[in-house]
């Protein structure tokens, strides 16, 4: 026999039925409140020095808008599996002022995202031991960190120069581009840069044939056609290869050159860590959340800190870690990768603190490669042929804090 229900019986039951699901869900989120992980972003912004080009400035918040996709990123999945990711962000243009305030802000167990100078960067490191925290540089390109100066409490994000440089020569090296004019600015930077050109040169049988320091005030915009192939002028070269690191004058090269070749380093075909032009192994989707949160393309700082916070949550859901000590043993260990969008799982050096990634080399419009290339083999990861193998360091990190 059916029975039948009346309607304003039925409809009453579903309303005592939803609200006790309600009462049931809210209960369990008291007992299950999110677990609360604050991360802190510093940078430094030095005082930007007049150019000889009318370069695009770059953004005022590059690098902590990638930390801020990540937390978003982060956070959608923590709602699943209970964690709430906070960023703290503070841009200093003096670096007392920011030591000091990294002073009052590194406590126990801190995540400190850190974009500064070598200086900074071991104050910090020192408060980090002090406090059991742990450093990410998200900005920093010294080759000193990687090789002599030794930061216990702090992981790489950003890659080295020699990283950058290692991935040019091998791609030059392929492409049988063996003779390199090199022509370096004045600055610390681009003398650091062509160091970093000469050892990736040696290392990947490569030659620079000739070496000229730029030391012009003149104004290229009006004379680089009449003064650059001039200068350019020397024996015979497959590639001019040119370190300037602010852009003072590298922008004026291609096209400029004595011989018609290609221009690489830190103009022309660059290597960087990230680029806008870069779409392939799913990154379409990166940039477009990053585009569509920012309203502009993701630079290498974007993705230095991006990857950093991710590196975070990654190590706080998979090795349920959420104290510094913890999670600095799960990142540095063999068994941790990372998915980032460069068609590789990338992982961190243990010796130095280092993240193994691929290197895009591109164009202002399109990417041309990937470094490593092709047919060059290490023993544990072809990633580990680009910058300071452990041989080449003397870095050696230990677990604990």
């Amino acid at each position: 026999m059916r029975i039948n229900t009346p309607r304003r019986q039925t409809a009453a039951g579903l309303i005592l039925l939803a609200a006790c699901v309600v009462t049931a869900d809210q209960s369990w989120a008291a007992k299950k409140a999110p677990l609360e992980i604050p991360i802190y972003y510093f940078r430094f912004v030095p005082e930007a020095k007049p150019l000889l080009s009318n370069l695009t400035p770059p953004p005022k918040n590059s690098g902590q808008a990638g930390a801020e996709l990540a937390i978003q990123d982060s956070n959608t999945t923590g709602r699943f599996t209970g964690q709430h990711y906070q960023l703290t962000s503070q841009q200093f243009t003096d670096i007392a002022a920011l030591e000091q305030s990294l002073n009052e802000q590194i406590k126990t167990n801190s995540l400190v995202l850190l974009d500064a100078p070598i200086s900074v960067l071991k104050t910090a490191n020192q408060f980090a031991q002090q406090r059991n925290a742990l450093i990410f540089n998200v900005g920093n390109a010294d080759d000193e960190l990687r090789t002599k100066t030794c930061l216990n409490n702090t992981l790489h994000t950003y890659p080295s120069r020699a990283m950058l440089t290692d991935a040019l020569a091998q791609w030059l090296a392929v492409r049988r581009f063996n003779r390199w004019f090199l022509v370096e600015g004045q600055t610390a930077e681009d003398q650091a840069y062509s160091t970093a050109l000469h050892r990736s040169a040696k290392r990947f049988g490569s030659k620079i044939v000739a070496q000229k320091q730029w030391t012009f005030a003149t104004d290229l915009r009006r004379t680089a056609q009449s003064e650059l192939p001039l200068f350019t002028q020397g024996p015979e070269y497959d590639v001019v290869m040119v370190a300037d690191e602010a852009g003072d004058f590298g922008h004026f090269l291609p096209y400029n050159t004595w011989l018609p070749r290609p221009v690489v380093g830190t103009q022309g075909l660059s290597a960087t860590a990230w680029s806008g032009v870069v779409e392939q192994w799913g990154a379409a989707q990166l940039q477009s959340r990053f585009n569509k949160l920012h309203q502009r393309k993701m630079n290498d700082r974007d993705y230095a800190a991006w990857v950093a916070v991710r590196a975070i949550a990654e190590a706080v859901t998979q090795g349920k870690q959420t104290q510094a000590t913890g999670l600095k043993t799960y990142l540095l260990d063999e068994q941790f990768h990372l998915a980032a969008f460069k068609g590789h799982k990338l992982t961190f050096r243990a010796w130095n603190g280092q993240l193994r990634q691929p290197i895009p080399l591109v164009q202002p419009e399109s990417l041309v490669s990937q470094s490593p290339q092709a047919g060059y083999l290490h023993p544990v990861t072809e990633l580990d042929t680009l910058g300071f193998d452990r041989t080449e360091s003397q870095c050696q990190l230990t677990q604990s804090q």
